[in-house]
Formats: structure tokens, sequence, C-alpha cells
């Protein structure tokens, strides 16, 4: 019935109240912490300002990247209805799980008109190459972490550079990858259509943005501490690679405790910050981070702005 609400508005709003209660209680949780640290807290706002800035410019890359990457597959999205499904979608990692936001990204592109095929690709493509070019940015930038962290002649930079190329070839791997399954099996095995252009789109748009958001740290850092922890190459591994760590694990919402425990481990162990110092900056970025990356969706969520849905493709 068009007057009550379907089984996708009920999952709407479930999605919506358990984001919000896994990002209140996280807020919560931090300015607690907060609190406790105001007395050493030494904060330049036009800094913090900087440094958001630096950040949500990252956001407009990341976004521009997806559509230009849903272009790719032929299919179109609006410039509003892109930025409005990125970041309902990117809610979805402070849930338990790390297949929320791609599979809402999928669905919710789906809604907005995009062929299936581009809208789940385009999603799973995004994120697995933003992963990936995040270890190349670490190996890029992370000369002081390599040096106490990387063992002389240790296979790590090779293994990530082997990783690399093999993300910028996949669209020539997976055929003959899928012809040797299908003789294995015995059964016809048609490969993803993965157009070359969609990959080096994403893998140049995720590399700017761990850059513009590791400067964000760096800015941070300075605004809250006073001093930069190390040089802006260094703040990038550290932001870059310990956010890596906390999306991995599978069992963190939003890499919670993952990414403060890496933070801690990487900014001490290369002297780059006093064991005090490191425990300021991991409380206060990770309260400016999550405001950053749940208030803009919380918002859409809550204006209740809804995504045109246009008559699904032929296809």
């Amino acid at each position: 019935m068009a007057g009550k609400p379907g089984l996708r508005t009920v999952v709407q709003v479930a999605f919506a109240a358990a984001v919000l209660w896994f990002g209140g209680r996280t807020l919560a949780a931090q300015w607690d912490a907060v609190r406790d640290l105001r007395a050493t807290l030494h904060t330049d706002w036009r800094g913090v300002l900087l440094a958001s800035l630096a950040v949500l410019g990252s956001y407009a890359v990341l976004i521009a990247t997806w559509q230009a990457t849903v272009r790719a597959w032929g299919a179109r999205l609006a410039a509003a209805d892109g930025a409005r499904i990125w970041f309902i979608s990117n809610l979805g990692r402070y849930l338990p799980g790390k297949v929320w936001q791609i599979g809402a990204m999928g669905l919710m592109a789906r809604q907005a008109g995009v062929a299936p095929e581009a809208a789940v690709g385009s999603a799973v493509v995004v994120s697995l190459v933003h992963l990936l070019v995040g270890f190349a940015v670490v190996a890029a930038t992370g000369g002081e972490l390599l040096r106490v962290y990387v063992p002389p002649g240790s296979p790590l930079p090779m293994v990530i550079a082997a990783l690399s190329a093999g993300v910028l070839a996949t669209p020539w791997i997976l055929p003959p990858l899928a012809r040797l399954a299908s003789r294995l099996t015995g059964r016809t095995i048609e490969p993803p259509a993965l157009p070359p252009r969609a990959i080096w789109i994403a893998a140049a748009g995720s590399a700017t943005a761990w850059t513009l958001q590791g400067l964000g740290f760096h800015l941070l850092a300075g605004a809250l501490l006073g001093h930069a922890t190390g040089d802006a190459a260094a703040s990038v591994a550290v932001f870059t690679l310990s956010y890596q760590l906390g999306f991995v694990a599978l069992f963190a919402p939003g890499g919670i405790g993952v990414r403060e425990v890496s933070m801690h481990a990487l900014l001490v162990g290369a002297a780059l910050a006093t064991p005090a110092e490191a425990t300021l900056l991991i409380v206060g970025s990770r309260l400016w981070l999550t405001v950053l990356e749940i208030l803009p969706g919380a918002l859409l969520l809550l204006a209740g702005a809804s995504v045109p849905r246009p008559d699904p493709p032929s296809s």
C-alpha cells in the first residue's frame, strides 16, 4: 500500500537508529576522556578549522572519485545524489562488520537509477582500491616509521608494490582467471565488467584523499599540542596506517580501539610524540573525526531528504 511504510523504509529507519546509537555512544565516551584532559589542552581553533577543511576536501575528492567511477561504467549520477548517498552510506562504518557501507552505497545508487552492475561494481572497486592505495601511501611517506618497524631486508615494501600493481592490472587479470576457473570447474564463469578507467580513477582519487586526511591530522596536531608531530609526511603515514589497521579489524565498528592503539604505538615508537602527547592527540583526533564523519550523514538522515527514484534502467 502506498500509504504504509514498506520493508525498505523500515530497514532505513533501523539503519539510522543503529548508527546514531553507536555514534552517540562513541561521542559520549570520547567527550568524557577529553574533559579529563582539558587542563593540558591547548587549542588553536583556526588550526582545527584548517584541519577540518582538509578532511572535508578529502571527502569531496572521494565523492567525485566514486561518481567518476560510476560514469566509467557508462552510468550517470547527479552530484547532489552522489554526495547524499556517499555521506549516508559512510555511516555504515560505525556498525559492526564492514559490509554495511558498501552495501548501502550500492543499494542507494540503484534506487537513484544507476544500473545494478555500475552501482555495486563502483562501490566495491572504490572501497578495495582505497584500502590498497592507503598502504602504498604509507610506503611512500612513512620513511621514519618503516625504519623503526620494518627490519632491513623485509619483503613488506615489495609486497605492497606487488599489490598496488595487481590492483592497476585487475581489468586484464580477471578474464584469464575466469577462463582458468571455467576449465577447472567445467562451468562457464564470466568475469565481471571492470573498466580499466574505473581502477585508475579510484587509485588517483584515493591517493589524493589519504594525503589530504593525513595533512589534516598534521594540522590538528599543531592546533592541539602547539607543535606538529614530525613532518607532514610522517603525519600522513601515521594517520593512514592507523586508519587502515582499524578498517581491516572486522570486529571494531569505525576502527574504534584498534586505530587508537595503533596510532599511540606509531607516534611513541617513532619518537614523534611523548606518551602523554600521543594520548591527547588520539582522543582529540577521534572526537574530531567522528564529528566530521557522522554529522553530515546524520543531518541528511534527520532532514529526511529523499533520493529521486526514476524508472529502473532497462539493463
